[in-house]
């Protein structure tokens, strides 16, 4: 039981300092915000592990990213700074965990070797946690950038982190559908 835990603890830290490393590899938009593949191992994390496992792994990547400095912050006095990094690093990148949801009905579709569904599921779980990022990143958009917008803060807020939030969700669920279905050992903790 313990060897389980610890490799469980392993796993999530690889897993995330690997998503870490892989938003190095991204353009980044001038106000915050960034086309990476931040998310593929969170998710990955979230269908071999589960829910709470991603949720787990996405915060250490907001936490990484927080405390190497590599963030985004509106110019706000230092406890609204501090709720919008909690918001649009530590929830934003948590939430993305959820795409775990799916894995039940991923692990069904896999076993029964329905290729069309896997890919389904994979791409249900992607949209899930990217619409969830997604909807964390327009609320702190309104809440601490509306300074930025020319008109309606919403329609800034939503249509700005849309830029960089379309492009990421199709990248990570074409990556990681590719990737589960060329080697869905990865996504099983047992094999």
């Amino acid at each position: 039981m313990r060897n389980k835990r610890v490799l469980l603890m392993v796993e999530i830290a690889i897993f995330a300092a690997l998503g870490f490393v892989l938003d190095f590899v991204a353009f980044r938009m001038p106000q915050g915000g960034s086309v990476s593949l931040v998310m593929i191992p969170i998710v990955l994390m979230a269908f071999r592990r589960g829910v709470a496992a991603g949720v787990v792994t996405g915060l250490l990547v907001g936490l990484l990213q927080i405390v190497t400095g590599f963030i985004s912050v509106a110019p706000l006095s230092f406890g609204f700074v501090v709720m919008q990094v909690i918001l649009d690093y530590l929830l934003a990148y948590g939430v993305v965990g959820l795409a775990g949801l799916m894995r039940g009905r991923y692990l069904e579709a896999v076993r029964a070797k329905k290729t069309g569904n896997v890919i389904i599921m994979v791409a249900l779980g992607v949209l899930i946690g990217s619409f969830l990022r997604y909807a964390i990143h327009v609320i702190t958009g309104i809440l601490f950038f509306g300074m930025f917008a020319d008109g309606n803060v919403f329609i800034y807020s939503a249509a700005y982190n849309a830029t960089y939030m379309i492009p990421v969700a199709i990248v990570a669920a074409i990556v990681c559908s590719l990737l589960f279905l060329t080697a869905p050992r990865l996504t099983q903790p047992d094999s």
